[in-house]
């Protein structure tokens, strides 16, 4: 039994040296002021951490404590082990959490790409402005990763071991740097965070399952009620970006034509074909313009429907039948959380017509007006319009990019 109580003294004493070898960032994360995050999420990442690191640290020396007093009274170990178990795996939870917020930061010492993920970091900011009035805003924190998509773990979401995530973290794919398509993935992941803030998808989902009991093209309904959050999200960004987020949209959705028509009702992201085409219709109704049906039509010619099996296209139909009506519950919806704004009054519909963002291009095009005066989203879809009217080629659209992400990296707060 003596032992037994050295045993989980000496493990007890190793978990302590352990926890005390996990350094805070700020001692061991270089990086070039301007790739840096927000000085507040630096901050709640660190204070998150270091408040853990001393709360295990304190429970561990009352665990000793408890050790001797087991062994001077004789008592049975068995429950010492129980405990020192749930200590180690808290211990374990800890980690989990700084690597998570390790992958981030550490990528900021890469050269150059700090700096991007710093501008990204900014953009992202920018997505989350029209909220503010009726909330209070988390920082948001961008990383590159593998993958064909983008991700977001949602500020106020359960970290390993049930801690509150501080900050939103978003993980946008390498192969989107750097052109307006990442704004697209950047602002639909913001999106996501949004749909949390104001309860939109519980919100609408409770208006989407009156007209599922209505009883009309009720595999439609079923099928926009499914696939709410992602769709909401697609709006959010573009509402922000105009045309960029429909073509940043056809860059991630372009895959071979099997994917294209699998309509899983238990995948909350819309068939690609159904995602291209409620995007389009939405961007119509935003912004009114030809470019939606030449965008629609371009990819009804990639993937045209010719050989789907008969129930698929019956499903298809129905669900083009029921957009227009659709479109309107998610344009006109409003929660207590707005304040009485709709969804379509938080986006700067009139600023960001097709037309309104081609003129802002050739100002700047001319030199009488500043990229570096207007918001990131704004400047995201301006140079997204240029492009969906060949205005500029992909190369000089990336270099300009990259001069906005630099000179937002080095001019924030």
């Amino acid at each position: 039994m003596q032992y037994s109580f050295e045993y989980l003294k000496n493990e007890a004493d190793s978990l302590l040296t352990r926890l005390n070898q996990v350094q805070p960032f700020s001692m061991t994360m270089p990086m070039v002021k301007g790739a840096s995050v927000s000085v507040r999420a630096f901050k709640e990442i660190v204070d998150l951490l270091e408040n853990e690191k001393a709360a295990l640290r304190k429970n561990i020396y009352k665990f000793i404590d408890r050790i001797k007093k087991f062994q001077n009274l004789g008592a049975d170990e068995k429950p010492l082990q129980a405990t020192f178990t749930i200590l180690k795996l808290r211990f374990n939870d800890i980690l989990d959490q700084l690597d998570i917020f390790a992958d981030v930061l550490s990528q900021r010492a890469e050269n150059d790409t700090g700096i991007w993920l710093a501008g990204l970091d900014v953009l992202a900011e920018d997505g989350l402005q029209a909220v503010k009035p009726f909330t209070d805003i988390p920082e948001l924190m961008v990383y590159l990763d593998r993958g064909h998509g983008a991700a977001i773990r949602r500020a106020r979401t359960r970290l390993p071991g049930g801690d509150e995530n501080p900050v939103a973290i978003i993980q946008v794919p390498r192969e989107r740097l750097v052109g307006s398509g990442i704004a697209s993935s950047l602002i639909h992941e913001v999106g996501h965070q949004v749909a949390s803030l104001l309860n939109l998808v519980p919100s609408i989902s409770a208006v989407l399952a009156r007209k599922i009991e209505e009883g009309r093209n009720v595999k439609a309904w079923q099928y926009f009620n499914r696939c709410i959050s992602e769709i909401i999200s697609d709006v959010w960004a573009l509402g922000h970006l105009g045309v960029s987020a429909t073509m940043g949209l056809m860059g991630v959705v372009t895959l071979p034509r099997y994917f294209q028509f699998r309509l899983d009702m238990n995948d909350p992201h819309p068939a690609p074909y159904l995602r291209v085409q409620i995007s389009c219709w939405f961007g119509k109704r935003l912004y009114p313009h030809s470019q939606w049906d030449r965008l629609w039509h371009m990819w009804n010619a990639f993937y045209p429907r010719d050989g789907l099996d008969a129930e698929s296209q019956q499903i298809l139909d129905a669900i083009e039948h029921e957009l227009e009506p659709f479109i309107e519950i998610v344009m006109a919806h409003s929660t207590k959380e707005m304040q009485g704004q709709t969804l379509m009054q938080l986006f700067a519909v009139t600023e960001r017509q097709p037309d309104k963002l081609l003129q802002l291009y050739q100002l700047w095009k001319t030199k009488k007006i500043s990229l570096h005066t207007m918001p990131p989203t704004l400047v995201f879809a301006v140079l997204g319009q240029a492009k969906a009217q060949l205005k500029i080629n992909a190369g000089m659209e990336s270099q300009v990019l990259t001069h906005q992400l630099r000179h937002w990296a080095f001019t924030r707060n």
